[in-house]
């Protein structure tokens, strides 16, 4: 069973679940199988591990973009949902249970970025996420806040999910790229708004090779917005967006 305040599922809603599966398919490595739920078309994004890393399935009517969307645990859905509306933030699914999955609730915080909070029925620790230094191709690896008031956002954070902020990366007239962590966990970082920069979550997927997953990407009718860009630890990272428009980030090495 995972901790309260750890990541333990991504989600893609989109226009055309078809072409989503082909690009990240393609790009990522991943396989994509039905999840076999009644009733609804939700697919599975598979990790070259055999990891069932994240879902995909057709956004809703009246969402205005596609958006990968972030699952975050927590003790109790209905608690922490009502403490996150009594904080300023804003509740767009309330607390569900799916037999044989879980209970959730879609929420967005107090400067709109949206996330699902969870309580699994699953006693198996989620392992969709891997730390960064130990991490396997096809695993989300990071997981990037963009705010107009980052630091509000750490501490709304912080209060819902026990999140502790440590350690930053100077990045000048932009300020500072403040690191996050659950436990002593690395589970990504909050940063203020940046030219061409979008508000919101962004989540970063480790491939093997950063120079053929981004020239694929290209390739498959996504672009490349920011990068190959050297990180910390010896690797690069990626930023761009799908056929679909909607944003995410890869992180890998050039061997």
């Amino acid at each position: 069973m995972n901790r309260q305040g750890d990541f333990i599922w991504y989600e893609l809603l989109t226009r055309d679940i078809d072409a989503a599966a082909a690009f990240y398919g393609d790009v990522i490595g991943w396989t994509v199988q039905d999840s076999g739920m009644p009733g609804m078309d939700y697919r599975l994004f598979v990790a070259p591990d055999g990891t069932m890393v994240g879902g995909l399935m057709a956004m809703p009517d009246g969402m205005p973009d596609p958006i990968w969307l972030g699952y975050v645990a927590v003790d109790d859905v209905d608690a922490t949902a009502a403490d996150y509306v009594a904080a300023g933030g804003t509740q767009h699914m309330p607390p569900t249970t799916l037999p044989g999955v879980g209970r959730m609730a879609m929420l967005a915080d107090p400067q709109h970025a949206p996330l699902y909070i969870m309580r699994s029925e699953s006693a198996e620790t989620s392992t969709v996420f891997q730390p960064a230094d130990r991490a396997t191709p096809g695993h989300f690896v990071w997981n990037q806040l963009t705010a107009a008031d980052p630091d509000a956002a750490i501490a709304f954070y912080r209060d819902r999910f026990g999140w502790r902020q440590e350690g930053s990366m100077p990045m000048g007239a932009w300020g500072d790229y403040k690191f996050l962590h659950s436990g002593d966990t690395g589970i990504g970082a909050a940063m203020g708004m940046v030219p061409g920069g979008q508000a919101g979550w962004q989540f970063f997927i480790h491939v093997a090779d950063i120079d053929v997953a981004a020239a694929r990407i290209a390739a498959r009718g996504g672009d490349v917005l920011q990068g190959p860009d050297p990180i910390p630890g010896g690797g690069f990272s990626v930023v761009a967006c799908d056929p679909m428009r909607a944003r995410f980030g890869l992180t890998g090495a050039r061997p």
